[in-house]
């Protein structure tokens, strides 16, 4: 009986006998396939695998040309960091999370900052060059899509924001705020048998060192991102500032380039560039603000009309498609979302949901009942009414010369805002706190010219020890 050799190659020139003389046994396809090499004299780039009969051959390993390799490999499946700026609307949230659950997409990390007309997308999935070009394509379809760019090759600053509520008896205590030291987080509760703790990033190596108390509870952001400018490049993101670039000679104010905008009464067709079906605006119309404004829209609690913002915590299946089922729960009633945040939550294949909706208390609790009808939701908490943890995470890229840059620093300390990016025409600056906290920061900034605004959005996690913060405050903040 022919000896079998599975792992032996046999080339064009020597298909059925190998250096040694001994004969090779191969599967009757790949043996009328090596004859057929063999007549055919001037082929010789051509490889046959040798395999056992009983096992099948694979096509990448059974076949492969020497010259061009790196060709027939299959391009790797790598993480990719989408950023996505709408002109926000009703829906949204919806049509974008679509995109991805109709191509079976499981996004991983979802943030969206939002204002009253404008919302900006970070959403990391795992795919290949290829294919996230194509649903980048698919995105920018959409109306009222200003701009998708993959930023996952460019360097950039990345953050995520967690809230995690751990077990912590009188005597471990110690321990664990000695552990909150080393990473650098902050403790926003405390009570007899718990603590909430607040850390924007290490988040990996966080929640090991706390598993071992017992964590309760994690509500977690998705991840933000902004590029990171080098050093004597120029502004090519001027046109998003929210006032005028001051590196830039002569730049155009914007008030005379929105001016200018509103007197063209004539649209000529070198306005528009090339869809599938309906002309696209061109990208660039100077009318627009294409950063997110310190004005974010959230209601007086003490609306006459009962409508208010409630914040919500749902927890979901952690599946592709599932964030589209829920938001589109939200899209079919017509409610206006004000902030959205998803991440992983405390059990491994759930993910967490903090979402902030304006509406009154009787329609919240319609809204709970409907969201209870997903096959897909575990659990739906309006947490409004009793006291909670809150925090947002917000990284700003300021214009910034070099006599500039001090002062922006020291409205950064005032505020406890870290810069993690410093170039010689902008600043990049990371803060965590609440809502008026950063109204607060942005609009002092506001003069200096704000480049790009990323949010997180709300997550919130239940007050144990009960103390309710905002009777702390002395007065609201005005919007």
């Amino acid at each position: 009986m022919a000896a079998v050799l599975p792992n032996t190659i046999c080339t064009a020139k020597f298909c059925h006998e190998n250096a040694l003389g001994v004969s090779i046994s191969l599967p009757w396809k790949v043996s009328r396939l090596a004859s057929m090499c063999t007549r055919w004299r001037g082929f010789t780039g051509l490889t046959i695998s040798a395999g056992n009969v009983d096992n099948p051959i694979a096509a990448d390993s059974a076949f492969s040309n020497n010259s061009s390799t790196s060709s027939f490999s299959r391009t790797k499946v790598r993480r990719h960091t989408i950023s996505v700026f709408v002109e926000d609307e009703s829906g949204m949230i919806n049509r974008i999370a679509g995109v991805f659950a109709r191509r079976g997409y499981n996004i991983e990390s979802l943030a969206v900052g939002l204002n009253k007309d404008k919302a900006l997308f970070t959403i990391v999935v795992s795919g290949t060059e290829k294919v996230l070009q194509q649903v980048m394509e698919q995105l920018q379809k959409l109306v009222n899509v200003l701009k998708v760019e993959d930023i996952s090759n460019e360097p950039q600053v990345e953050r995520e924001l967690m809230l995690v509520k751990v077990n912590a008896e009188p005597e471990q205590r110690v321990e664990i705020m000695w552990l909150v030291d080393i990473f650098r987080a902050k403790i926003v509760d405390i009570s007899e048998h718990s603590l909430t703790i607040e850390d924007p990033g290490k988040m990996v190596a966080v929640q090991r060192n706390l598993s071992k108390f017992g964590i309760k509870e994690i509500a977690r952001t998705g991840k933000i991102a902004l590029r990171r400018e080098k050093m004597g490049a120029s502004a090519p993101f001027w046109r998003f500032s929210a006032a005028s670039y001051p590196d830039l000679e002569g730049p155009q104010p914007v008030d005379a380039m929105v001016a200018g905008a509103r007197d063209r009464t004539v649209v000529s067709e070198s306005d528009y560039v090339g869809g599938d079906v309906y002309p696209v605006e061109r990208y660039g119309d100077p009318s627009v603000n294409k950063v997110l404004d310190a004005h974010w829209g959230a209601l007086n609690d003490g609306d006459t009309s009962g409508l208010r913002s409630h914040t919500l915590s749902i927890l979901v299946n952690d599946l592709p498609g599932v964030l589209n089922i829920v938001t589109g729960v939200f899209a079919r009633r017509g409610y206006n979302i004000q902030s959205l945040a998803v991440g992983h939550a405390e059990t491994l294949g759930l993910s967490r949901i903090t979402t902030v909706v304006p509406a009154t208390d009787k329609s919240i609790s319609n809204l709970v009942l409907q969201l209870y009808k997903l096959v897909e939701v575990h659990e739906v908490c309006d947490i409004t009414h009793v006291p909670f943890a809150e925090r947002e995470l917000m990284l700003i890229k300021v214009a910034v010369n070099t006599a500039a840059r001090h002062d922006v620093l020291d409205i950064a300390s005032i505020f406890r805002a870290k810069a993690v990016d410093v170039c010689d025409h902008t600043i990049t600056l990371e803060l965590t706190g609440d809502l008026n906290k950063m109204v607060a920061l942005q609009r002092l900034l506001e003069p200096f010219g704000i480049c790009e605004v990323a949010r997180t959005g709300r997550i919130a996690l239940i007050r144990e020890s009960g103390v309710d913060s905002t009777h702390l405050r002395g007065y609201s903040f005005p919007l």
